[in-house]
């Protein structure tokens, strides 16, 4: 088949989820992107921008049979101004996040024009993809609670009719080789994430805080990207643990950033929104042992191991995560930290596994609705 594949935003994500699976695809795929900066503007023009590329390609009269494009796109806005040129195409929405659901400090602060933009983008696509269980029933309650806000409904039945037609369809990465990891030694901490105030900073550093007054010895590598606003934790942290950091920041170049996980012992979330979770799966893959709260896609991501994935999980408190920590802190000064077990839960999203299983689903979703 042949796909054209949108993206306005393709960074990040965005970026490692497309280029990944089209890699490893069978499909011959067509890719029309815009930079991955000023988000909001590339939600507001990419459907324009993105036509006017088409547009400049359709010259040489290239043929599709589906549209494929990501939740940062205004889909009805996209096939209004490209015309004939798409408006036959199947048109399948990958929502790696959405503007309803994405966390906010104050409720007012949500811009409910990107929020009814992801809205209108899931009501026009034929099948709409949701990388994990939880951001798809998150995404549809919140679809609820807007239109329920609204001072003129929508037509009855939107937010079933977009239930009916999406699935889940969780993104792929490249195995990363397990490291090899000296048995002696303090415990390696991970944490990596966005640095921002969604990924609860400071009930992680609030738990090294108590690691310390209980005198554990630990190193500590914490990576992420960063914005232009940094919560204030982040330096005054580095500061208090400057003697046990082994790296700290955004990582450059992609075998610094794997060789970051593969020292890892433990990689730690205290994600309070998290529509899947990649950089923890990429440190699965990597030999390292989660420490999760039992919340957000975290479950579904560890359902596999049944109860003995119960280990992985602390109760979601500073204090229980501090628990867990010493736990494992003892057990590696002990020599008996086990390996982890849980790469098995990593390997289900290896691109030569995620990318054949999509393919047949794109062409599932794409011979269903040129029928139907």
């Amino acid at each position: 088949m042949k796909v054209l594949a949108l993206e306005p935003y393709y960074g990040g994500s965005h970026r490692a989820f497309l280029d990944g699976w089209i890699r490893h695809s069978r499909h011959n795929w067509t890719l029309l992107d815009l930079p991955a900066y000023h988000w909001k503007w590339r939600m507001r023009h990419g459907a324009v921008t993105l036509a006017d590329s088409l547009r400049g390609r359709n010259e040489q009269n290239e043929q599709f049979d589906v549209l494929f494009c990501s939740d940062m796109l205004d889909l009805p806005g996209f096939i209004g101004h490209a015309r004939g040129a798409v408006a036959h195409l199947p048109a399948i929405a990958y929502f790696h996040e959405s503007q309803l659901t994405y966390p906010v400090r104050h409720v007012d602060e949500r811009d409910l024009h990107f929020a009814f933009t992801n809205l209108s983008t899931a009501i026009a696509a034929d099948a709409v993809w949701f990388n994990s269980a939880f951001h798809r029933e998150e995404f549809l309650q919140a679809a609820t609670d807007m239109i329920g806000r609204m001072p003129a409904g929508l037509p009855d039945g939107i937010v079933s009719l977009i239930g009916q037609k999406a699935l889940v369809e969780p993104p792929g990465i490249e195995p990363i080789p397990r490291g090899e990891r000296p048995p002696d030694g303090p415990l390696r901490i991970l944490w990596a994430a966005r640095w921002e105030y969604d990924k609860c900073p400071e009930d992680f550093f609030a738990a090294l805080k108590l690691l310390m007054e209980r005198n554990i010895d630990f190193r500590l590598s914490v990576l992420g990207e960063q914005f232009r606003t940094v919560p204030p934790v982040f330096e005054q942290a580095k500061t208090r643990l400057h003697s046990r950091i082994d790296h700290w920041g955004y990582q450059e170049s992609r075998a610094d950033y794997v060789r970051c996980l593969q020292e890892a012992d433990v990689v730690v979330s205290t994600a309070i929104h998290e529509f899947f979770g990649l950089s923890v799966i990429e440190a699965i893959s990597a030999g390292a042992r989660p420490l999760l709260p039992r919340r957000l896609a975290y479950p579904e991501i560890l359902e596999p191991l049944g109860h003995d994935g119960a280990a992985f999980f602390y109760d979601g408190t500073v204090q229980g995560l501090a628990d867990q920590l010493e736990k494992a802190a003892n057990r590696k000064l002990e020599n008996c930290l086990s390996k982890s077990h849980v790469r098995c839960v990593a390997e289900r999203f290896f691109w030569n596994r995620r990318a054949p299983e999509m393919d047949e689903q794109l062409e599932e979703a794409t011979s269903r609705i040129s029928k139907g």
